[in-house]
């Protein structure tokens, strides 16, 4: 299926390069980053339009086991994976996506490389969000690991894993990748403590998510603290007043 993927791809792109409707082309998934697609990935490609996208010929509209097309305008792409838009979850897709046409300007360049980075005083701002929903998690946690509500613990355990990640992140002006490719960016980008490397922090999520110790929460605790104090975050700790001392154990 690969190589008939493959072929289907190059088919497409020959027809859009050359079709002035489209504005640009953008490689999204595992095709766009080196190493990381295997024989059944498919191809995830967005047509950024200059019109209407309903304009362009139907063999442009396409989900399958092969190609993946999404067909956008524009102004649609301009506010597509932004921060507060609904489909802001998608936006780590252009964290590492190609540009394969682009428009004089650069413009569809640019555009993807503002939704797959994070601006420095964006990610100031996140970071204090989820630093206080890990905080959050953490603290429930622990009150109910401590009053014997074992499964409820565990929940809460799980549930620091999201806010968890997506702060480290964004305290390294990064996105965070989805959970398919966190290993590999971990890998590749280390965040840089060590506390933060691969070999590290995966093992202590995996005890979080097969365990839940109370000991496995402060220990996480006791990492993100100083990484969010040295950012200028210690007024988010300071807020949660004495709980802060439980959580750290």
């Amino acid at each position: 299926m690969s190589d008939e993927s493959a072929a289907e791809f190059q088919d497409l792109l020959r027809r859009v390069t050359g079709d002035d409707r489209v504005a640009g082309v953008v490689l999204t998934g595992s095709r766009a980053r080196a190493g990381a697609a295997t024989e059944r990935s498919d191809y995830d490609v967005l047509l950024v339009a200059r019109g209407d996208p309903r304009e362009l010929p139907d063999g442009e509209r396409r989900r399958d086991s092969r190609l993946d097309i999404v067909p956008m305008s524009l102004a649609d792409f301009r506010t597509h994976a932004i921060p507060g838009a609904p489909d802001e979850w998608n936006r780590y897709a252009f964290t590492h996506a190609r540009v394969l046409k682009d428009t004089p300007d650069g413009l569809i360049a640019r555009l993807v490389a503002e939704k797959g980075t994070l601006a420095p005083e964006e990610a100031r701002r996140m970071a204090a969000g989820w630093l206080d929903a890990f905080c959050n998690a953490v603290y429930r946690w622990l009150k109910n690991a401590r009053d014997g509500r074992l499964v409820e613990a565990r929940l809460d355990a799980a549930e620091a894993v999201p806010p968890l990640l997506t702060l480290l992140f964004a305290l390294h002006g990064r996105v965070r990748p989805y959970n398919k490719y966190l290993l590999r960016d971990l890998a590749e980008h280390p965040l840089g403590p060590p506390e933060l490397s691969a070999e590290r922090l995966v093992p202590l999520l995996e005890e979080v998510l097969s365990a839940g110790a109370p000991e496995t929460a402060h220990r996480l605790f006791r990492i993100v603290e100083p990484l969010a104090r040295a950012a200028g975050h210690g007024d988010v700790i300071d807020s949660w007043g004495d709980d802060a001392a439980l959580m750290r154990g």
